[in-house]
């Protein structure tokens, strides 16, 4: 890099050289106006209703996303019926035997622009939150050492969960994000987020305060303290603290970590996304590399993490220690040895729980990227079968990502998932058994991206994922689904395109032609569980 970046000093953008002689700059135009149409054939099969059938459901539909600049410094976005018909689908993830929500990560344009204004240490404000909306304002900008940001948006999803006959039927959610920021000197920083989410009578509000300080070239401070106040719809209303403090040290040769995390057993953020409350948490990593002169091997050393957790009563929760052993090869070639000893508490129960793992990555050759990750280990069976308590099992699980660039137009994703758990040898005598399946887990995407020119490019999408679980052991339906995705884009310029999408989804069912129709299981998955063809034309009009 030029200039010189350096592990010696905390922060990768901080070392960049200051820009110079940019002057008379014209601002250009001060508000952006892009009209949108949208035109969707849907055909589906309605599984929640009490007969079974496929529907069909045709939509026309229109909407606006605006951007208003003022003064250079501040935007000011409107977006009235959005649509994110051409974002790419989620990455597949593991979600089966979780005990925690299984988080996926924003890809909607209108939250993904300007997202680090309401950052903070711990997450308030997770943007998937708001799955549905009509009509979203937002404002962001910086003046001087100041940074505001503001968001208000409203969210059809909550009103439709709720059962047909419901007061809160059709109702809506109404979401609001408000953060501002001050710098400190150098590298540091001071602000205030709040955020709000009202349904029916029922509402959530949490305002934190929170700082990062840059103690020296290598050490720095994360400070947040938050308050969280619920009054659930026909409950009482509860409020809760929470704190969090971070101190990290980030060196070419020595880098330490220490956190501490307590929340309130009432502790409650509905627009955020906090794993579990009612913990004292405690972590620590520490690492030492070093980097040997004149060799393939840049840097090598070992990693070692240790957290605690317990509830405010005293009892401990959790507790694991991980240690690694890292080596880095030029050609951006990792290599990774990993061991994990722990315990967890589960309703009542305690495990002691251990894993092994190994990494690999590398990106040696130009147009060849892999990565690999295999673990194996114990894990506790959150979904036993009805007659059952949560058991400790045998886990393994294989992670595989593999990207193509065959020439710069051309780009092939593929990824592999497996996850299996499987019962220990003696673990079940009655069932005569010394190691049987539990459930497997395959998940498998391909992705190809083809940019054809400038302007047209295509995307084609193939998911596959299944689940095969043994009853005996486990509360899991057998699954299996297939998901093809194919995306043609027209992009003149970000605002002006024409999407032409097409979906379809199979899954492993079949409905009996009986009265009434009987929905059953299959070996494969056949049936159409959901179809659709969508074109969507945008255009970007400048003032």
């Amino acid at each position: 890099y030029w200039p010189y970046i350096t592990k010696r000093l905390q922060g990768f953008i901080p070392q960049f050289a200051a820009p110079e002689g940019l002057e008379g700059i014209s601002p250009g135009q001060n508000v952006q106006l892009i009209p949108y149409g949208l035109s969707t054939r849907a055909q589906f099969f309605d599984m929640e209703s009490e007969l079974p059938a496929f529907r069909r459901r045709d939509e026309l539909r229109g909407g606006l996303d605006s951007k208003f600049v003022l003064r250079d410094e501040f935007a000011f976005d409107v977006a009235l019926n959005p649509d994110f018909s051409q974002v790419e689908s989620d990455e597949p993830q593991v979600t089966i035997n979780q005990r925690y929500e299984v988080v996926f990560p924003e890809r909607r344009p209108f939250f993904i622009e300007n997202a680090s204004f309401f950052q903070t240490p711990t997450d308030l404000f997770f943007s998937r939150r708001i799955a549905d909306p009509q009509y979203g304002l937002r404002l962001t900008g910086k003046a001087g050492p100041w940074t505001v940001g503001g968001l208000a948006m409203d969210d059809r999803a909550p009103g439709l969960k709720v059962p047909a006959g419901d007061a809160l039927r059709g109702d809506r959610a109404i979401n609001g994000v408000v953060g501002i920021q001050r710098d400190i000197g150098k590298q540091s920083s001071a602000g205030f987020l709040a955020t709000s989410r009202d349904f029916g009578a029922g509402f959530n509000r949490v305002v934190s305060l929170h700082s990062r300080l840059q103690l020296d070239p290598t050490w720095s401070l994360s400070a947040q303290a938050m308050r969280s106040f619920t009054q659930p719809s026909g409950g009482r209303r509860v409020d809760a603290p929470g704190y969090l403090a971070d101190l990290t040290r980030d060196g070419r040769h020595f880098g330490y970590e220490a956190s501490y995390t307590d929340l309130g057993a009432d502790f409650a953020t509905q627009l955020g996304h906090v794993k579990r409350v009612d913990i004292r948490k405690f972590k620590q990593e520490m690492k030492y590399y070093w980097r040997p002169d004149q060799s393939r091997l840049v840097k090598f050393g070992p990693k070692v993490t240790t957290v605690r957790t317990s509830n405010h009563g005293g009892q401990v929760l959790d507790w694991s220690v991980e240690g690694q052993l890292e080596l880095r090869f030029t050609g951006h070639t990792d290599l990774t040895l990993g061991r994990t000893e722990g315990f967890e508490l589960y309703k009542g129960l305690g495990f002691n729980k251990h894993a092994t793992a190994l990494e690999f990555s590398t990106e040696w050759l130009k147009w060849l990227a892999i990565a690999a990750t295999v673990s194996m280990g114990t894990e506790i069976n959150f979904d036993p079968a009805p007659g059952l308590e949560a058991f400790l099992a045998d886990a393994q699980e294989a992670d595989l990502t593999m990207t193509v660039r065959p020439s710069p137009q051309l780009r092939f994703d593929q990824t592999f998932i497996y996850n299996r758990l499987s019962t220990r040898p003696g673990s079940f005598p009655q069932l005569d058994s010394t190691s049987a399946r539990i459930f497997e887990n395959p998940l498998v995407r391909w992705k190809l991206n083809y940019q054809i020119s400038r302007a047209l490019s295509m995307r084609a999408i193939l998911d596959y994922e299944a689940v095969w679980p043994n009853r005996s052991f486990v509360k899991l339906e057998r699954e299996q689904r297939l998901t093809g995705d194919v995306l043609a884009t027209y992009l003149l310029n970000p605002g002006t395109a024409l999407y032409v999408g097409y979906t379809d989804r199979r899954e492993n069912l079949a409905l009996e032609p009986t009265t009434p129709p009987i929905l059953r299981r299959t070996d494969s998955p056949g049936l159409v569980a959901g179809r659709q063809v969508f074109l969507k034309a945008s255009y970007l009009i400048r003032r």
